[in-house]
C-alpha cells in the first residue's frame, strides 16, 4: 500500500539527511490530578499558534509571528504550475495555524521555482509539493502543529499538510486529485475551486514509480512558477 503524505527521508533521491531532519521537539504535558473541586464538561483552552525553529531550513524566509487578525481574513491561493493554474480556498477559519504559515510562505516567494515531488496513483491518490530542494527532505526551518483533525476526511479537492509525524507540519503539502482515504492525521487546510482538471490530467500522465508501485515522481513535470494570494 502507498505510504501516506510524509516529509520523510524516503523521498530523498539527491540530498542526504538525517532521518530526524524534520522532527521538531515536543513538549509534552503529563497527565497530572488536581487536588480541588473539577468543574465538569470544562473543556481544554486551544492552543496557540506556535511555529518553532526546526530543521531543516531551507530557502529560509523567516519564521512567522502568528497575527490573529490577518489569520482571520479569508483568501485563495492560485498555484500557477507548468500544467496550469489550481486555485483552493484557504480554510482559515478550521486550521488559522496552517493557512496563516502558506499565505505567509507564499507571500514571501518561498514556493516560487519549486515543483511538485510526488504523485501517488494507487489506493491513495495525491500529488505532493512545498519542498524547495524537490526531494521530499526539504523544510522551511520551523515547524508548527495539527490542527481541523477531527473527523477529518479527504475526497477529491482537498487540500491537506504532509508531516514527518505528528505535529511536525513544514511547507509540504498535498493536493487529492480523487476521493483517498487516509487516516484523520493530515491538517486539511484548503479546498480546490478551480483547476482538479489540472491535477487529473497530471495523474493520468502516471508517474515512475521511484518509491513504490503507483508512487513516484510525476511524468509530467509540476513547476510551480508563482502563488497568488487574493484577499477578495
Amino acid at each position: 500500500m502507498p505510504t501516506p503524505p510524509s516529509t520523510t527521508l524516503r523521498k530523498a533521491r539527491h540530498v542526504k539527511r538525517a532521518p530526524w531532519a524534520l522532527l521538531a521537539v515536543a513538549t509534552v504535558l503529563p497527565l497530572t490530578a488536581s487536588t480541588g473541586t473539577a468543574v465538569a464538561d470544562t473543556p481544554p483552552p486551544a492552543p496557540a499558534c506556535a511555529y518553532t525553529p526546526a530543521v531543516p531550513a531551507d530557502n529560509f524566509k523567516g519564521i512567522p509571528v502568528f497575527d490573529a487578525e490577518k489569520a482571520a481574513q479569508p483568501y485563495r491561493a492560485t498555484l500557477r504550475t507548468s500544467q496550469g493554474a489550481i486555485t483552493f480556498q484557504a480554510l482559515t477559519d478550521k486550521a488559522p495555524c496552517t493557512t496563516f504559515s502558506f499565505r505567509f510562505l507564499a507571500e514571501h516567494g518561498y514556493f516560487d521555482r519549486s515543483h511538485c515531488h510526488r504523485l501517488t496513483t494507487q489506493r491513495l491518490y495525491v500529488l505532493q509539493c512545498g519542498d524547495p530542494t524537490g526531494t521530499g527532505s526539504g523544510g522551511p526551518g520551523y515547524s508548527f502543529p495539527d490542527e481541523n483533525l477531527t473527523g477529518a476526511t479527504y475526497p477529491a479537492g482537498t487540500v491537506a499538510m504532509a508531516n514527518a509525524g505528528p505535529n511536525t507540519n513544514g511547507s509540504q503539502f498535498f493536493f487529492v486529485w480523487k476521493d483517498t482515504k487516509l487516516s484523520p492525521a493530515y491538517t486539511p487546510f484548503g479546498r480546490i475551486t478551480a483547476g482538479l482538471d489540472v491535477l487529473q490530467k497530471i495523474a493520468a500522465g502516471g508517474e515512475d514509480d521511484q518509491n513504490n508501485p503507483g508512487d513516484g515522481f510525476p511524468t509530467l513535470p509540476v513547476n510551480i512558477r508563482h502563488v497568488k494570494i487574493s484577499t477578495r
